[in-house]
């Protein structure tokens, strides 16, 4: 082979190693990233009616999916609307919105089946990425999960940041009932040479009780490994189809309020 066309080959197969690094599992322990003490403690919640504000941007509203698309290919979203909520459907994996936003106020209500199974982490486990900055499962991620009666690590329990801060108390109902999330994500900002500027920050409450308190994020939050800051302008909101055997969790009464 000549000098010409091995240098005409150079970027594609740089491009289809950085392919094969993308699709390739993460190494190490998940383990390395659990916290299991200390444990939240248990605080019953109110209740709070939280009809979309004037100013919202309604994402779903108990008909419509046209707010959503699959995050793997921005085909339509074919999770499945029916009764006035939207549930998880797990072979057509994760849905975003169409709409990319930077800083933000969102609520959403999510519930767990009521004849759930399981334990740990495979007890109803999904997730609301507040920025996916990828197809899978990159991004920001506040944890979905049964916590009601349910032991598992507490950075990974209903409302942490995950693999990174528990909430601040275990807020959860019983399932088969409605959960709340409202949610001041402050998104992270970069120079322009891709580093960090500011961190991002989120405040969380759950059944409105407060359970993150203008938490700093150390990065994406990650299954494996250490969190890390990627550069990115802005991005969808992503909820999660996650894999555990649990029955699908459904959603409703989901808004936004952009703050940029």
């Amino acid at each position: 082979m000549n000098s010409r066309i091995a240098l005409a080959l150079l970027p594609i197969a740089l491009a289809a190693s950085a392919a094969a690094a993308q699709n390739t599992p993460p190494a190490g322990d998940p383990k390395a990233t659990e916290q299991w003490e200390p444990v939240p403690p248990v605080v019953t919640p109110g209740q709070r009616d939280a009809a979309p504000p004037s100013d919202a941007v309604v994402l779903f509203d108990g008909r419509s999916l046209d707010q959503w698309e699959a995050s793997k290919d921005h085909s339509p979203a074919h999770w499945k609307a029916h009764d006035g909520m939207l549930t998880v459907d797990k072979a057509t994996g994760n849905i975003q919105t169409r709409r990319r936003f930077k800083s933000y106020q969102l609520h959403l209500e999510w519930q767990i089946p009521k004849n759930v199974t399981g334990e740990g982490q495979a007890r109803g486990n999904s997730g609301v990425f507040l920025a996916s900055t990828g197809p899978g499962d990159e991004g920001y991620e506040v944890q979905i999960l049964d916590s009601y009666n349910n032991k598992t690590y507490v950075n990974g329990q209903a409302a942490s940041i995950y693999k990174q801060t528990p909430p601040l108390a275990n807020a959860m109902r019983p399932p088969g009932e409605w959960q709340a999330y409202d949610i001041v994500w402050t998104a992270p900002s970069f120079a322009a040479d891709g580093s960090l500027k500011s961190p991002a920050y989120v405040t969380v409450f759950h059944n409105g009780v407060l359970v993150q308190n203008h938490t700093q994020l150390q990065g994406e939050t990650f299954y494996i490994g250490k969190p890390v800051y990627k550069p990115y302008v802005d991005a969808p909101i992503k909820l999660q189809a996650h894999g555990d055997p649990s029955a699908p969790i459904s959603f409703r009464n989901i808004w936004v309020r952009p703050l940029d």
